[in-house]
């Protein structure tokens, strides 16, 4: 399977170009693209590995040294394309799962998955400068992994979400009420979910109990399909944002099968038609969809036929 090119910027401004009857619905109900540790698609193999990881990964680095850490790289890596890239092609929602170096100064974070990456202020500035140029397009963070970050490191954090984003934070309000309509009207340009009670007193950082992302940790896709259609079914009941997570969880045993070939290569490719056609069969509104999430989100038209999916919306509109 060959990845689509890096330089799609078609739905830099989807957002921005959907129908009043769109933009007048809760955000809720909008089929809204998202990417699986979206960070990923670098990491740090001069680093020490992350304190994400059990005790025996770190003791099988410690031995093999750099072999460990190129196998580790394989299956760290869910992405393949910047934070411009992705949003550039559609993504709106961003899985972000940070850490502090133990041991190293100050309280710098990074992104993390098994390895390091990017520390966390340059890809928020990333970020920010789409939002910069694209004044109608609206992201979610979900910082919803934290390692290794003591209250210093969250209120570290905290803060700078408010300095890189300042206006643009959606305070936190009933999340029925939240439109498109609405963020433009109040020129809010990012929701960030923070799930740690460190942010519980900041009125513009929302509690990760308002973005639900069941999990379904299976290799299986036909267990997984059975997960999103239970988890789906349940949504209406938590009144909040929710995550489809149309991903694929390895094993140990599922690593060590696929040890060169790597995440993509062994379980991510052969298994993407099965989870497309999932994702082309649904419907977004009050019992449907809302973010889905996907591995390696250019090997398939996967942010274009999430957004698609909001078309179902108008037809289903009275008069129409």
């Amino acid at each position: 399977m060959k990845t689509r090119p890096t330089g799609n910027t078609s739905n830099a401004d989807w957002m921005g170009s959907l129908c009043p009857a769109l933009t007048s619905m809760p955000l809720k109900h909008l089929a809204v693209p998202g990417s699986h540790d979206s960070f990923s698609f670098w990491v740090d193999e001069q680093a020490p590995v992350g304190p994400d990881q059990k005790a025996y990964v770190k003791h099988l680095v410690a031995i093999f040294r750099f072999l460990a850490k190129k196998v580790m790289k394989k299956w760290s890596m869910t992405q393949n394309l910047t934070f411009r890239e992705q949003l550039e092609g559609g993504i709106r929602y961003f899985d972000l799962r940070v850490s502090s170096k133990p041991g190293e100064p100050g309280h710098e974070i990074y992104f993390i998955h098994g390895l390091f990456g990017h520390n966390v202020r340059d890809g928020l500035n990333d970020i920010n400068n789409f939002l910069n140029i694209h004044k109608k397009e609206v992201v979610f963070l979900d910082f919803n992994h934290h390692y290794a970050m003591s209250e210093e490191h969250h209120h570290y954090l905290i803060k700078m979400l408010k300095d890189v984003f300042g206006h643009k934070l959606c305070r936190i309000d009933v999340v029925e009420d939240i439109t498109l309509n609405y963020l433009w009207e109040n020129r809010y340009q990012v929701l960030v979910f923070y799930h740690h009670p460190t942010a519980e007193s900041c009125p513009v950082i929302w509690p990760g109990s308002k973005i639900p992302a069941p999990w379904a940790n299976t290799t299986d896709a036909t267990k997984l399909i059975q997960f999103l259609e239970t988890t789906l079914g349940e949504r209406a009941k938590y009144g909040s944002f929710h995550v489809s997570q149309a991903i694929l969880t390895p094993r140990v045993k599922t690593i060590a099968r696929g040890l060169v070939r790597g995440l993509r290569n062994y379980l991510v490719e052969k298994n993407l038609p099965t989870i497309m056609t999932w994702v082309e069969a649904q419907k977004p509104g009050i019992d449907g969809v809302n973010i889905i999430t996907s591995d390696f989100v250019e090997l398939v038209d996967f942010a274009n036929t999430v957004i698609k999916l909001n078309n179902l919306l108008i037809k289903d509109r009275p008069g129409t």
